[in-house]
């Protein structure tokens, strides 16, 4: 399996253990209180900057999309598996869910608030990253904010995964270099303002990053000789 697949594989994946994937992980962000702190900053941030919606990238079963419209939030999700937007439907009507990908957004330029995602950048490729980068400075509007989260592990950089829950899968996990990412989220418009490792909480064996970016904003009357 190449880079290149990693759509289709991530996609079929996920269709195939979906509903015991949202049994087991019933809430993403758990008991953990630093977590859910981060991201009850992240939204307040976001409510304080304007009104444009946050989009919940790799959302699926949608529990957390749900927490974030709770925070006040006026947010969507988008997910790369049919099969997980359907059961996000089905947990909550209320919200809107599509299928998507974060490396090509079917959004307008500056339409979003705000970019959240939770464990889900771990899907895309380290060759992928500047691409990925650049969508995100394309749909945010100028002070809009990402918060991304993702495990990551010092003592490799890939894990493949071909059986989960008793499903044959092709999944792989790329473990980010935190400060790689953020240096790649800058040279694209997107300066990092925290980055934060947290240590693994009891069960776990993997770190969790976050980093919280905002777009630069528009300098009026920049390139008019002023």
């Amino acid at each position: 399996m190449t880079d290149a697949d990693f759509i289709h594989n991530t996609r079929d994946s996920y269709d195939k253990i979906a509903e015991e994937y949202s049994e087991q992980f019933p809430s993403g962000l758990g008991d953990r209180p630093v977590d859910r702190g981060l991201v009850g900053a992240f939204a307040e941030l976001v409510k304080a900057r304007g009104s444009e919606p946050v989009a919940d990238l790799g959302s699926g079963p949608g529990h957390v999309t749900a927490h974030l419209q709770e925070l006040g939030v006026r947010v969507f999700g988008v997910d790369l598996s049919p099969r997980m937007v359907a059961l996000a439907r089905q947990a909550h009507p209320e919200l809107r869910f599509h299928v998507g990908t974060m490396t090509a957004l079917d959004l307008p330029d500056e339409t979003l608030g705000g970019i959240f995602s939770l464990f889900s950048v771990i899907h895309v490729p380290e060759s992928e990253l500047p691409a990925l980068c650049k969508e995100f400075s394309r749909v945010l509007v100028p002070g809009g904010y990402v918060l991304l989260c993702f495990q990551i592990d010092n003592t490799t950089t890939r894990l493949r995964i071909t059986e989960r829950f008793g499903h044959d899968i092709n999944l792989d996990y790329h473990w980010h270099d935190p400060t790689r990412f953020a240096t790649l989220l800058t040279e694209y418009g997107l300066p990092v303002e925290a980055l934060c490792v947290l240590q693994p909480p009891e069960g776990a064996n993997r770190a969790r990053a976050f980093l919280l970016a905002r777009k630069a904003e528009r300098v009026e009357g920049a390139g008019a000789g002023l």
